[in-house]
C-alpha cells in the first residue's frame, strides 16, 4: 500500500472513531422504528395512513405539472370537439324549428335532460389502462360532496363510478375494469343492455343482452340509458363497429369505440344527483 492510499485509510478510521457513537445511534434508531412499525398495529396504520396522504400529494404536484404541460394538446381536443357539437347542434336545431316553429326547444329539452344533476368538476391523479380491473384516482372527496356511486364524465363522454372516497379524494372505477357494468342503450330507440370491458383494447367494450329482434347498424350512437340515477340517460358513450351473436345466441352482443380515450384523459366532472339521498331512501324501504 501507498503512503498516499495508508494516509486515506487512516483518515477514514479517525473519521468513524470521532463519529462513531452518532453511527451507533442512527443504526439503532433505524431497528426501533422497525421493530415498531413491524410489530405494533397502531402505529403501523398510522404510518400507512401518513405515507398514502404524501403519496397522494406528490401524484397530485406531478399530475399539475404533466397537466401544464399536456394543455396545447388537451386544448386542441376542446376545440375539435366543440365545433363538432356546435355544428351537431345548428342542425339539430335547424330541424327542430323546421318541425316545432320553436326556437327554444332545444334548449329546454337538453335543461330537461340535466335536470336534477349537477357536474363537479375534477383532475385526475392517477390513472391506469394496461390491468384487468383498473381504477382513476380524482382530487375530490367528500369533502367536495362527492359520494360512491356517482357517476363520472368527460367531454367525450363517460368514465366511470365513483367506487371508494376519502376526504380529498376519490377512487373511480372506470369503464375499463372487469368489474364495470353500466346499462346503455341505442340512440333513438329503447333496446338497451350492459356494457362491458373484456380486458384487450382500452378503446373498445361490448354491449351485451340486445334483443334478436333490434334494428341495429354499423355506426348506431351507444348511449347512457337513464335506468339508474347514476347517468341522466342519452350521455354519448361511443359506436357500435360491430355485430355478432351473443354467447347463448338468444340475441346480439356489440362491439363498441368508445368515445373516452382513458389513457389520456386529465379532466372529468362527477355527475351528482341533487335528489340523491332521497332516491336513495325511498328505494331502501321498498326493498325486502
Amino acid at each position: 500500500m501507498s503512503p498516499t492510499h495508508a494516509a486515506e485509510v487512516r483518515t477514514l478510521l479517525e473519521l468513524l472513531a470521532r463519529y462513531s457513537h452518532w453511527l451507533l445511534f442512527v443504526v439503532l434508531e433505524v431497528v426501533s422504528l422497525v421493530l415498531l412499525f413491524q410489530f405494533n398495529h397502531y402505529q403501523r396504520s398510522v404510518w400507512l395512513t401518513t405515507a398514502n396522504t404524501a403519496v397522494g400529494h406528490i401524484n397530485a404536484m406531478e399530475q399539475e405539472v404533466l397537466h401544464y404541460i399536456s394543455l396545447g394538446t388537451i386544448n386542441e381536443a376542446l376545440t375539435r370537439r366543440n365545433l363538432i357539437l356546435e355544428q351537431e347542434l345548428e342542425g339539430l336545431q335547424w330541424e327542430l324549428r323546421a318541425l316545432t316553429h320553436d326556437s327554444t326547444y332545444t334548449e329546454r329539452l337538453h335543461a330537461r335532460q340535466m335536470r336534477g344533476h349537477d357536474l363537479l368538476p375534477a383532475h385526475i391523479v392517477t390513472n391506469s389502462v394496461t390491468h384487468r380491473d383498473n381504477y382513476i384516482t380524482i382530487d375530490r372527496g367528500t369533502a367536495d360532496g362527492i359520494e360512491a356511486e356517482m357517476g363520472v364524465v368527460s367531454g367525450t363522454g363517460i368514465v366511470g363510478i365513483v367506487y371508494m372516497t376519502s376526504n380529498h379524494y376519490a377512487v373511480v372505477m372506470p369503464l375499463l375494469n372487469s368489474h364495470s357494468h353500466i346499462s346503455c342503450r341505442l340512440r333513438g330507440s329503447s333496446y338497451f343492455g350492459y356494457l362491458n370491458w373484456d380486458g384487450r383494447h382500452p378503446l373498445y367494450a361490448t354491449l351485451d343482452d340486445l334483443p334478436r329482434h333490434a334494428r341495429i347498424a354499423v355506426g348506431d350512437v351507444v348511449e347512457t340509458s337513464g335506468f339508474s340515477s347514476v347517468f341522466p340517460a342519452g350521455i354519448f358513450v361511443g359506436k357500435v363497429v360491430a355485430i355478432e351473436d351473443s354467447d347463448d345466441g338468444l340475441g346480439y352482443k356489440l362491439r363498441v369505440h368508445l368515445g373516452t380515450d382513458l389513457s389520456r384523459l386529465r379532466d372529468v366532472c362527477v355527475v351528482r344527483h341533487t335528489f340523491h339521498d332521497e332516491l336513495w331512501q325511498l328505494e331502501q324501504q321498498v326493498q325486502p
